[in-house]
C-alpha cells in the first residue's frame, strides 16, 4: 500500500521549485560587487510584484470557497497592508527603507517593469481567478519569499553598507506566520485533480520568478558564470 504525499510535500519535491531555489542569482549575490545603479535595477523591479501582492491576496480572499482559507489569507493580507497603520504596510516600509539607503523613491516606484516583471505580475493576477491556482501561488510565494527578500537585502547591504534594513527585518519577523497561514489555507479534502491544479500553479509561479531573476542576472551580472 502506498501513502499519497501531502500537497505541501509534493510542492517541495517539484523540479521547477528546485531549479528556482538553486538559481545562480541567489548564490551570486552573496559576493556580488554591485554599483548603486545595478542595485537600483533590483530594487525598482522588485517594487512591481511587491506593490501588486496585497491586491492579489484580496482577490484570493474573494475567490477562496471556505471561511478557514479566507481567514488564513486575510491574516497575511492584514500584515502586508500594515494592520490598519499605513506606515507599517510592507510597500511603505520598502520605499522608506530604500530612500534611507540613498535610492530615489520616485524611481523605485516609477520605473517601468521589464517584460519578465510584467509577466510575473500578470501571472499573479491570473492565478487569483480560481481557488486552486490562487492556493498554488500563495503557498509557493510564502515558502520562498524570505529567500528572495534576503537576496535583495544582501544587494542593498553590499552596495550601501546599511545593515539594518526595516523591510528585510519585518519579513524575518512576519514570514513564519505567513508560511503557517499559507499551510492552513491549503484546502483539505481536495480531489486529486484539484491537487494537481495547485501543483501546476505553483510550478507556473516558480517558472515566472525564474524568468524574473534571469533578467535581473542578465542586467546586473549577478550569478554570471555559476
Amino acid at each position: 500500500m502506498t501513502t499519497r504525499l501531502s500537497v505541501g510535500d509534493r510542492l517541495d519535491a517539484s523540479p521547477i521549485y528546485r531549479a528556482f531555489r538553486d538559481h545562480p542569482f541567489f548564490a551570486g549575490v552573496d559576493d556580488a560587487d554591485l554599483s548603486k545603479g545595478q542595485a537600483a535595477v533590483l530594487i525598482e523591479q522588485w517594487w512591481h510584484p511587491l506593490h501588486y501582492f496585497p491586491t492579489f491576496l484580496a482577490r484570493c480572499v474573494a475567490v477562496l470557497p471556505d471561511i478557514a482559507a479566507k481567514s488564513a489569507i486575510t491574516r497575511i493580507l492584514n500584515q502586508e497592508a500594515g494592520g490598519g497603520a499605513v506606515e507599517k504596510a510592507h510597500e511603505v516600509i520598502y520605499v522608506d527603507s530604500m530612500r534611507a539607503c540613498g535610492f530615489d523613491a520616485a524611481r523605485v516606484t516609477g520605473t517601468a517593469p521589464y517584460p519578465e516583471t510584467a509577466a510575473l505580475v500578470e501571472g499573479y493576477r491570473r492565478a487569483s481567478e480560481a481557488p486552486e491556482s490562487a492556493l498554488g501561488f500563495i503557498f509557493a510565494t510564502e515558502n520562498t519569499d524570505l529567500l528572495m527578500v534576503s537576496s535583495i537585502g544582501k544587494a542593498v547591504r553590499h552596495t550601501t553598507g546599511v545593515t539594518d534594513n526595516a523591510w528585510v527585518s519585518i519579513h524575518v519577523q512576519q514570514e513564519p506566520d505567513h508560511v503557517e497561514e499559507a499551510n492552513h489555507a491549503l484546502l483539505t479534502g481536495m480531489t486529486p485533480a484539484q491537487e494537481d491544479t495547485v501543483l501546476r500553479a505553483a510550478d507556473e509561479m516558480w517558472q515566472l520568478w525564474i524568468g524574473f531573476f534571469d533578467r535581473l542576472a542578465a542586467e546586473t551580472g549577478v550569478g554570471a558564470g555559476r
